[in-house]
């Protein structure tokens, strides 16, 4: 979907779809019919927006093959879908029954990271409308934070430097922006800012996590300030909703442990810290915490669990409801559905498509109460 700012800019809303498992193109034009087709349906748009996410085999094959992308791009346009952003923070297998600590890999310091980011570009490039102002890719915090030693921050920076470079050549503005998660070298802004000091900010920047942001306890306003004054920007915003909990005696919270990903857990200002949910309710760590946990945006958990939409809409606020938009990309991403605890989970495509829509309302909702109007006819 598409909203304009009162600044005049345009501001695309996108659903992520790394919470489909297909990772080969012919899976990837099925889920176009079987979600987000129906997604739109749901919402009654012309248009809605992607953000998409290719594995790194199918980025690939589609970057060194125009006819692919062409292909994409046609089935995306017949079908009112269109791709301003792409989800490039996992590299492939997302679905596999335990991702946890893999989905970090490769990293930064890896050769691989910097060839698939560089494919996403080359894609984006052929799937961007014509009308956008420019792409972003959206990817990991350089890496998991242990290991990481004086080599591998060379080859970071050695990546960082090529991928700047690789961007300036495109024929469309693509910009990467580097997403803040616990446990990860970049955990919170303030480590940002420090991480990525001397990255080149016209084409490198921030994804804001809200639901990331909050696990870390940052205060929105702070977080954004903190990035501004660096010469940051925030090139992507992932609207989404951490798991909260006062008392972590809760019995419903147990319900949220699983196997395939992280669940990283920290308690008020990051006192306690752990990797894992089943890890945090070992401890018996004092509440409240705060889950990575993303959780639908339109659904409250069970009580007396809850979802943190008051930092995500505290986050959109002072990014979008000021006189001027800080953020042009923003991307829904609720990856956890096929994990929820049964009750909350889908049953089928139509239900999570259900689901998708009523998020992306939400967050639409969410906008126009900031001033931000719908751009798309009906």
């Amino acid at each position: 979907m598409r909203l304009r700012h009162p600044d005049g800019q345009v501001v695309h809303l996108a659903y992520g779809t790394n919470v489909h498992p297909a990772e080969d193109l012919p899976g990837i034009l099925t889920q176009l019919d079987v979600y987000a087709a129906r997604v739109r349906s749901h919402l009654d748009t012309a248009v809605l927006g992607l953000g998409l996410w290719l594995a790194a085999p199918v980025a690939a094959a589609l970057a060194a093959e125009p006819v692919l992308r062409r292909r994409l791009r046609r089935e995306l346009d017949v079908r009112g879908l269109e791709v301003v952003t792409l989800n490039g923070f996992p590299y492939e297998a997302f679905h596999a029954p335990v991702v946890k600590k893999a989905v970090y890999l490769p990293d930064w310091a890896d050769p691989r990271r910097l060839r698939y980011t560089m494919d996403l570009a080359r894609v984006l490039v052929d799937l961007l409308p014509d009308d956008a102002a420019r792409g972003s890719i959206s990817t990991l915090p350089l890496g998991w934070r242990d290991p990481w030693d004086s080599p591998q921050v060379g080859a970071v920076n050695r990546a960082l430097d090529q991928l700047a470079y690789g961007l300036s050549f495109l024929d469309r503005p693509i910009r990467v922006a580097f997403e803040p998660e616990p446990g990860c070298v970049i955990e919170n802004t303030l480590q940002a800012t420090v991480h990525l000091s001397r990255v080149d900010p016209r084409y490198l920047g921030v994804c804001v996590d809200l639901a990331h942001l909050a696990c870390a306890w940052e205060d929105p306003v702070t977080a954004v300030q903190r990035l501004a004054r660096a010469g940051l920007p925030v090139v992507k915003v992932q609207v989404s909703a951490a798991l909260s909990v006062d008392d972590p005696g809760a019995p419903a919270l147990a319900g949220y442990v699983e196997p395939r990903f992280m669940h990283q857990t920290r308690s008020r200002g990051c006192a306690a810290s752990f990797d894992d949910l089943d890890e945090a309710l070992a401890s018996g760590a004092d509440g409240p915490w705060r889950v990575h946990y993303h959780v639908p945006l339109h659904a409250s958990p069970e009580p007396p669990l809850e979802a943190t939409t008051g930092v995500l809409r505290a986050g959109l606020a002072v990014l979008l409801g000021g006189p001027v938009a800080g953020c042009d990309h923003l991307e829904v991403e609720t990856y956890t559905w096929g994990v929820l605890p049964p009750s909350q989970r889908p049953t089928g495509p139509q239900q999570l498509a259900a689901g998708m829509a009523a998020e992306l309302a939400y967050a639409r909702d969410t906008l126009h109460d900031l001033g931000l109007k719908t751009l798309e006819p009906r």
